[in-house]
């Protein structure tokens, strides 16, 4: 059993540029909650920790999930911002639903991290 008082799971983000990272995770939208020699960004109730460190083969093998109550929404903000021009990423890939049963959109930050950014299904408690 877990003790009582742990309700936050905050991933550390590997950055190959800091900077660049930290303007892309801005970009998008998400709060600043620290900044100093990490930035923790605010996602919903959760957070993650950008972290000014790099290995290219974990970076590019690491993921996140964020689940949206509205994934349309989302990938108008997406691609509204021409990630792929102003930060040098792949081109994000639009939603579709994949065969787990989630609707899913993906785009990657400038140090290879790949996020799922997911539909929340009304009728899945877990989601």
């Amino acid at each position: 059993m877990i003790p009582s008082g742990s309700e936050a799971c905050r991933p550390f983000v590997p950055a190959k540029d800091f900077s660049v990272s930290r303007a892309f995770y801005e970009a998008l939208g998400f709060p600043t909650l620290l900044d100093g020699e990490v930035v923790i960004f605010g996602v919903g109730s959760g957070a993650f920790v950008l972290q000014n460190y790099y290995q290219k083969e974990w970076a590019e093998n690491f993921m996140m999930q964020l689940m949206v109550d509205d994934l349309d929404a989302w990938w108008a903000h997406i691609t509204a911002l021409d990630l792929p021009a102003t930060f040098g990423v792949p081109p994000p890939r639009p939603p579709a639903l994949q065969p787990w049963g989630l609707r899913i959109a993906y785009l990657q930050d400038p140090s290879g991290v790949l996020w799922h950014v997911a539909q929340r299904r009304a009728d899945e408690p877990s989601d």
